[in-house]
């Protein structure tokens, strides 16, 4: 029987981002370097990381082809100068139809991409008080699940609204994920009533940790994000919450608690086939 990885460190980054790339490139930079100093070994970003913007015109034009984009040479560098396993969050990258991927880099202490991940779940819904978003009109939704194999597990990658979608996180589970995640620019509106319960309820239903990091504060276009980037053990039990305010979490990561909350209560393998009728 193969031992499990040693306990480790992880943090997550809560971010305010704004339509300027560089001024966010700098401040999830420091924010990365600031958790590393307080021993992080794997540190995750928020969607929309490096641009947050509102309507289909201004996203296009602050979108970039994966070779071009400002963002991808920066955190690959920021990864290898100090040696850590980094969660890109997500950036939109420009294909070639005019459409956005919404897409997760994870890179390596060596700097180089470890997996990819586009958005499968696209936020299209009509909230009270005329809240209301169409993601499915600027971007192109992922047809892959993806873990992404770190030295400490395999870490399932999901982005945002995918959190609403159970089987997507039990198929990375049962793919070898011991770590979920959702980074997230969560609505404040949906996150208030919805973000705590729904990333709880992935972490004991996998017997898996999450680690959430998310955009918090007001930003273009009136939009309002929740924050409460989080750290959630196997067990279900909030180990971390970043509250409202840009800033980092971390906790203690050990792999063996995954291994003793599913030997508790195995569900990943109790799926049994059945019928609607």
């Amino acid at each position: 029987m193969t031992a499990s990885p040693p306990p480790f460190i992880a943090a997550c980054i809560q971010t305010s981002a704004t339509p300027d790339i560089a001024t966010n490139i700098q401040a999830a930079s420091d924010l990365v370097r600031a958790a590393h100093a307080k021993g992080a070994k794997l540190v995750l970003m928020p969607e929309n990381v490096a641009m947050m913007d509102f309507g289909r015109p201004n996203i296009l034009a602050k979108s970039f082809p994966e070779d071009k984009h400002p963002a991808l040479p920066a955190f690959s560098a920021l990864a290898k100068e100090l040696s850590l396993w980094l969660h890109g969050g997500s950036l939109q990258i420009l294909l070639d139809d005019q459409m956005v991927a919404n897409r997760t880099y994870v890179f390596s202490p060596a700097g180089e991409v470890a997996a990819w991940y586009d958005k499968i779940h696209m936020f299209d819904v009509d909230l009270d008080g005329g809240e209301s978003y169409r993601e499915s009109q600027t971007f192109k939704p992922g047809q892959r699940a993806v873990v992404a194999k770190t030295d400490f597990g395999g870490l399932g990658l999901a982005i945002c609204y995918d959190l609403r979608f159970p089987h997507l996180f039990r198929t990375l589970s049962k793919a070898g994920a011991s770590m979920l995640c959702a980074p997230a620019a969560f609505t404040r509106q949906t996150g208030q009533a919805h973000w705590h319960v729904l990333q709880r309820a992935r972490a004991i239903e996998n017997g898996a940790y999450m680690l959430s990091p998310a955009q918090c504060g007001d930003h273009a276009g009136g939009r309002q994000t929740y924050g409460h980037a989080l750290i959630i053990s196997p067990w279900g039990v909030v180990l971390a919450d970043a509250g409202d305010q840009p800033g980092f979490i971390t906790a203690t990561i050990d792999p063996g608690e995954v291994i003793a909350a599913r030997k508790k209560i195995p569900a990943l393998t109790h799926d049994r086939p059945f019928t609607l009728v």
